[in-house]
């Protein structure tokens, strides 16, 4: 068994309240679990107002396809154009 885990650092531009904020985290969020088969939520920086983090993880039998759903999920949500990606974080952990 193969966990991938990514966790993203996300720029808000052009918001100006925490509601806009938990607006956007949740439309990037549901997006991307309709897409890939992946657990995803807000991890930290809650209470900030122009960046966040989101954190989502994928289970899998093979490494090469967690990886990939990974990537296709990062640049799902980088091609949304609801934040800009500042940093991420990719482990592989093999059980």
């Amino acid at each position: 068994m193969v966990v991938g885990v990514c966790r993203l650092r996300l720029a808000l531009h052009g918001v100006f309240s925490l509601k806009e904020k938990r607006g956007i985290i949740k439309r990037i969020t549901a997006r991307t679990r309709n897409s890939f088969p992946v657990a995803i939520a807000e991890v930290a920086e809650n209470d900030q107002l122009k960046s966040a983090a989101i954190g989502f993880s994928v289970v899998g039998n093979d490494g090469a396809y967690v990886n990939s759903v990974l990537d296709r999920a990062i640049d799902f949500i980088e091609d949304l154009h609801l934040a800009e990606i500042i940093d991420q974080h990719i482990e592989l952990i093999s059980l």
